[in-house]
């Protein structure tokens, strides 16, 4: 039975690769490299899987320009925890519903310092401090109920 010559670098990716790191268009596999990547850890333009890299992500952990998931870093990014320039849907669910006297206000924690502080300055309070690895307005934390 004849077999197909191994793939190496510089090889032609085939149309649909599966196995432990496939080169292929479509690629899934353990390390799948290719235009459309499906695995644990997928490299590809759309990469979808546990660790991925590529332009656009839906992994648990990614990095690329568009990303979703639970810690990611991208241009654009959607997620439990992540960085970069723009955070897509809601910023920052964590810490909301803080009360404030003698005016109530809903506090919210930031990716970033910059954003903590022009939230202080439309509260009305000054500086910002740490919550973790995010950031609030205000120089101390409110107390009160939540």
């Amino acid at each position: 039975m004849p077999t197909e010559p191994a793939q190496g670098c510089g090889g032609r990716p085939k149309a649909l690769a599966i196995g432990i790191a496939p080169l292929g268009i479509v690629s899934i596999g353990i390390v799948p490299m290719g235009v459309v990547s499906i695995g644990v850890v997928p490299m590809g333009v759309l990469s979808i899987g546990a660790v991925g890299m590529g332009v656009i992500n839906a992994c648990v952990v990614g990095m690329g320009i568009l990303v979703a998931g639970v810690n990611v870093m991208g241009v654009w990014w959607v997620g439990m925890d992540g960085m970069g320039p723009r955070r897509l849907g809601p910023t920052g669910a964590i810490h909301a519903r803080h009360h404030q006297a003698p005016q109530s206000h809903n506090l919210y924690a930031y990716p970033s310092k910059q954003l903590a502080l022009q939230k202080a300055r439309e509260l009305g309070c000054k500086g910002v401090h740490a919550m973790g690895s995010l950031w609030m307005p205000c120089e101390e934390h409110p107390t009160g109920s939540h």
